[in-house]
């Protein structure tokens, strides 16, 4: 051992030691941080699970309280009604069944009845809709009864069919005279068919809620004339009274013309006992009415017209329109 060294003093090696062993301790706590606290994070976890379960339960609550077909308003008015009709909104999910169809949807309502005419004023004098149809179906009828009495090569024979294949294109009241006395109305009827006759047309009169008589035509849909407008020739019980009574009309005397117009045809008028009648078009028909207050001897005065105003048919220059009344 050197002289100069001083020897180590018992004790002082287990305190140097200690103090050594400190200070890395504090050292090493500077370095890493502590330990997690593991039970306040499963904690704050368990928290957050039950947070958003109860969120998804309050969305599906929200879902199946909600109507599956959604309605949505396009307008609020001013008076705080809506001004537009409320449309349906698709559902997002397609059905997985479809939709069961509507008796509208799976078939056609069936017409019980004629169809009624293309404007309110051929129903005239208060006669309805109802009282046109109930007449026509009398006459129809009545036509049937009386088949076996007529020749097996009539046309009547073909049968008239169902009062609902037919349309009333007018009907007004019937002024009875010295042939067939007492008042009724006319009820008028067509219909086209795909056999022959093509066309059938029907004049029922009705007094007292029977049939009194029944005219009827029957033929193709050309033009015995050439067209563009035929007035009808068979139709003249509409507008005159009977030859016995020639100069002695009862009077006043509501009064019909009828005839078939080509579609070229916009407009349609009629003259008799010196006033003119604007006709209704319906379907290939012109119908016109009026009221005579004065015996006439001449028949209505028919004149068409095309779109541009020109007239395309005057009956005056018609060789198969009778022109004076019988």
């Amino acid at each position: 051992m050197n002289g100069n060294q001083r020897p180590e003093e018992p004790g002082q090696s287990g305190e140097f030691e200690a103090r050594v062993r400190e200070m890395m301790t504090a050292d090493a706590y500077t370095i890493r941080p502590s330990s997690a606290p593991y039970p306040a994070i499963r904690r704050q976890g368990a928290i957050e699970r039950r947070r958003r379960a109860a969120a998804a339960g309050a969305a599906l609550v929200a879902l199946a309280a909600a109507p599956v077909g959604a309605y949505a308003l396009n307008g609020i008015g001013s008076d705080g009604g809506s001004d537009t009709a409320a449309a349906p909104l698709p559902s997002t999910r397609p059905s997985q069944h479809p939709p069961t169809p509507t008796p509208a949807q799976s078939a056609p309502v069936e017409r019980t009845g004629p169809a009624g005419p293309a404007t309110p004023g051929q129903l005239l004098d208060g006669i309805t809709l109802a009282q046109a149809s109930d007449g026509l179906r009398k006459c129809i009828a009545w036509n049937q009864e009386r088949q076996q009495e007529v020749s097996p090569k009539s046309l009547s024979q073909t049968g008239l069919g169902d009062a609902a294949d037919y349309r009333i294109i007018l009907a007004l009241n019937s002024t009875g005279d010295s042939n067939s006395p007492g008042d009724g109305f006319h009820v008028v009827a067509v219909k086209e068919q795909n056999k022959r006759p093509k066309l059938i047309r029907l004049v029922c009169t009705i007094k007292d809620g029977k049939v009194s008589g029944m005219g009827m035509s029957a033929g193709g849909l050309a033009f015995d004339n050439g067209g563009p407008v035929q007035p009808d020739i068979n139709a003249g019980k509409l507008y005159q009274q009977s030859f016995i009574d020639k100069g002695n009309w009862k009077l006043p005397f509501r009064w019909g013309s009828i005839g078939r117009i080509e579609s070229s045809v916009t407009r349609v008028t009629v003259s008799y006992g010196g006033s003119t009648s604007e006709a209704a078009l319906d379907h290939g028909w012109f119908v016109a009415s009026g009221t005579l207050d004065k015996q006439v001897s001449l028949a209505p005065h028919v004149k068409g017209y095309d779109s541009t105003g020109k007239v395309v048919y005057d009956s005056d220059t018609d060789a198969q329109y009778e022109k004076a009344l019988p």
